[in-house]
């Protein structure tokens, strides 16, 4: 690992390890040799998970334990964790086994999330639960800041359910139709279809629920982009409209003609 890249992400995390070596098994893949990130992966989802937890109950006191779910998974779900992963640049950081340099697997979503929650196990390791602690909710600030109940915080696979059973719609079928990759980093393909649109939807992700949750969430994009389209068509005027003056109109023209004669 180029230690430059590991001085900068240490700078990035904000935090500064005690035992470096804790850090560099966090960002080792199970593929590369020696000791991997997935027992500090397990720690650190835990660990997150509670944070995340504690800050919700606090900040609304009010709502009741549907919605606190919904916006905890909503943080902690792997797109926001690889999106921090990103905003870290931790892929070039990261220390895979040739065939997952090979195949791009530092910019992989699934590899990048299960990083950074190594990170926080390694953290509380080296430190203590009221340091991991402040700094998850650092990392996590702006996301807690804007966050709030609400439809929005629902998973895509409930939103799309909802959206069919409102209208007394068939709900969609969801089928695996490909499974690649060894036991421990697999490949989900799956189908998806719903009455709702023409379109037959396929999506991937590393398990099934992953899959089907991106497939709901392409329906969802396709439905509103059509509702979009249909609203568009709704009030965007017709060009003979533009085009007819008030001046020229059959009234105006025979009183023209009356007064000529």
């Amino acid at each position: 690992m180029n230690p430059h890249n590991l001085a900068r992400l240490t700078k990035k995390l904000g935090y500064e390890f005690n035992e470096p070596a804790l850090l560099v098994q966090a960002l080792t893949h199970r593929s590369a040799k020696g000791a991997h990130n997935e027992r500090l992966e397990f720690l650190g989802d835990s660990i997150l998970g509670f944070v995340i937890a504690e800050a919700l109950y606090n900040k609304f006191p009010n709502h009741d334990e549907g919605d606190l779910t919904r916006m905890r998974s909503s943080l902690v779900k792997g797109v926001t964790l690889a999106e921090l992963a990103r905003d870290f640049n931790l892929g070039e950081c990261l220390i895979l086994g040739p065939g997952e340099l090979k195949s791009g697997g530092h910019r992989r979503e699934s590899i990048l999330e299960d990083a950074i929650e190594a990170i926080i196990g390694a953290v509380y390791l080296d430190s203590a639960i009221d340091r991991c602690k402040a700094l998850i909710l650092t990392w996590f600030d702006k996301r807690l800041t804007v966050i709030k109940p609400g439809n929005e915080q629902k998973d895509p696979k409930t939103r799309l359910q909802e959206f069919l059973q409102g209208r007394k719609i068939p709900l969609p079928t969801y089928e695996v139709i490909d499974t690649t990759g060894q036991s421990h980093n697999q490949e989900f393909t799956v189908r998806c279809e719903t009455s709702v649109i023409s379109e037959v939807v396929v999506a991937k992700g590393t398990s099934r629920r992953k899959a089907e949750q991106q497939a709901a969430q392409q329906i969802l994009a396709l439905i509103e982009r059509e509702r979009e389209q249909e609203k568009e068509v709704k009030i965007k005027p017709s060009k003979q409209a533009k085009l007819v003056n008030p001046r020229h109109t059959k009234s105006n023209l025979s009183k023209k003609s009356s007064l000529s004669k």
